[in-house]
């Protein structure tokens, strides 16, 4: 579990210095060309939306699954915590954070973060 957290941990960082590279490059509009990005996100919008909800159903089964297996059973194990629990409970979080961060980037403040201002306007009719 320990060597799994560093790893998350080192991709968190990678992530985090991606953004603050394309960031540090300027704002969106001011030298730095961003009309490929938003075409794409304007042609996959449908496919976001869709990542965004199954992200957010996955969630809600693991916790539902994992809920139901104790109701059921009517019993309750600490070991049985600790071997399932950490691992559902990180893919919890992991599937509920991607549905948070797309639904950010989805959204009108998030568009406009990155200069998508024309991708706005047409967002709601797919």
């Amino acid at each position: 579990m320990k060597k799994l957290l560093q790893k998350f941990g080192v991709a968190g960082i990678v992530v985090l210095a991606g953004g603050a590279a394309a960031l540090a490059a300027g704002p969106a509009g001011v030298g730095v060309d961003q009309s490929g990005l938003c075409a794409l996100i304007g042609q996959m919008q449908g496919v976001f939306k869709i990542l965004r909800t199954l992200a957010f159903v996955g969630a809600a089964f693991i916790i539902a699954g994992w809920a139901w297996g104790y109701i059921s059973s009517g019993k309750f194990e600490m070991e049985d915590l600790r071997k399932k629990g950490t691992g559902m409970l990180v893919g919890f979080v992991l599937l509920f954070g991607i549905g948070i961060v797309l639904q950010f980037f989805l959204s009108s403040a998030g568009l406009e973060l990155i200069g998508c201002q024309d991708v706005i306007l047409n967002w709601g009719n797919v």
